[in-house]
């Protein structure tokens, strides 16, 4: 058994998001309670072409463990090798196979949830990267490719047979992106039909949805785009599963100071000038004003952000109007703009 499952352990993870869960991104959740993390999804392609940008996908502190790097890709065989290979550069706890990416660029390589539709390949592709692997493999799937073929519990039971320690369901099928509603019905047919642990994906944005889910059967959660724009919901998620007292939400401050260390970490770790690295950061920032009052305004004017004196004066204009005019630009930020779609 994976360790964190241990003595009805209930881990929280940070989901694999493309673009999204980087080294610093990573970090910065570690630090909220964040306790299982998934790097970004690389190419096992990439990695056996020995492509520098792929490689730094895999990299990671070693706070951040217990942590897996995610793999996607057809072929079982070269699956393997490549997971091999990120062994060799730095030993993760776990490798984690991608079953799961909607994205037409991955979907059209037959990496994903293309594997959905052809069972014994996804089978064949986690009997070799098990075969491969000295250390844990698990795997990320949603729950079918449409809502007319769902076999969530089918391809379970394949992971399970083929050796995989644990799997991650979102409850969504592929045709449906992001969209819709999770279905937590199919995540609990698929914790009851398997002895594996089962994490559940989707729609978790509050812990007490993470309290509610927790009655299907599953032994953890997966949290990935609530994060995005409120990575503090890992305490609270703690919080309540220990059943203390709930932290207060974070202060207009609190997110500030987070959006202005982000940023600095991104810096000191890139080699890329300055406007570069925060011309990056613009959607991650307007992320974190989502539960703003006058988020709309900051998210406006970060499209333009290309300096740290530009993202101070964002910030002082914002506080300024914000405590000169009780007003000003109340809003619900919910709705405005949907997340962006990730892998």
């Amino acid at each position: 058994m994976l360790p964190w499952f241990a003595n009805d352990h209930f881990p929280v993870y940070l989901a694999p998001m493309a673009g999204v869960t980087d080294v610093v991104f990573r970090s910065l959740c570690k630090e909220l309670g964040a306790g299982v993390m998934v790097t970004e999804f690389v190419s096992a392609e990439g990695i056996l072409q020995r492509d520098d940008r792929t490689r730094h996908y895999t990299e990671f502190d070693e706070v951040q463990r217990p942590l897996g790097v995610q793999l996607f890709g057809a072929d079982g065989r070269r699956m393997g090798e490549a997971a091999r290979k990120i062994m060799d550069w730095k030993q993760p706890d776990f490798i984690d196979i991608n079953f799961g990416c909607p994205v037409n660029k991955v979907v059209s390589k037959n990496g994903g949830s293309s594997l959905l539709r052809q069972c014994p390949l996804l089978a064949e592709v986690a009997r070799e990267v098990v075969k491969a692997c000295p250390i844990p493999v698990t795997a990320k799937m949603r729950i079918g490719w449409d809502e007319q073929s769902i076999n969530a519990v089918e391809v379970a039971k394949l992971l399970e047979d083929c050796g995989v320690s644990a799997i991650a369901v979102h409850g969504r099928t592929r045709a449906q992106g992001y969209s819709g509603r999770a279905n937590w019905d199919v995540i609990a047919e698929v914790a009851a039909a398997v002895r594996l642990p089962v994490i559940g994906n989707g729609d978790l944005s509050s812990a007490a949805e993470v309290l509610q889910r927790r009655h299907c059967g599953v032994r953890g959660v997966m949290i990935g785009r609530a994060a995005m724009s409120n990575p503090w919901i890992f305490r609270e998620v703690n919080a309540a599963l220990l059943g203390a007292a709930m932290p207060p939400a974070p202060t207009v401050e609190e997110r500030f100071t987070l959006m202005r260390r982000h940023c600095q970490m991104e810096m000191e770790r890139s080699s890329r000038p300055e406007s570069f690295v925060l011309r990056a950061m613009r959607s991650a920032l307007m992320n974190y004003t989502r539960q703003l009052r006058g988020g709309k305004f900051l998210r406006s004017r970060f499209t333009q952000l290309s300096s740290m004196m530009q993202f101070e004066d964002i910030l002082s204009e914002h506080l300024a109007h914000d405590s000169a005019n009780p007003g000003y630009l109340r809003e619900s930020d919910a709705g405005l703009e949907s997340l962006s779609s990730l892998g």
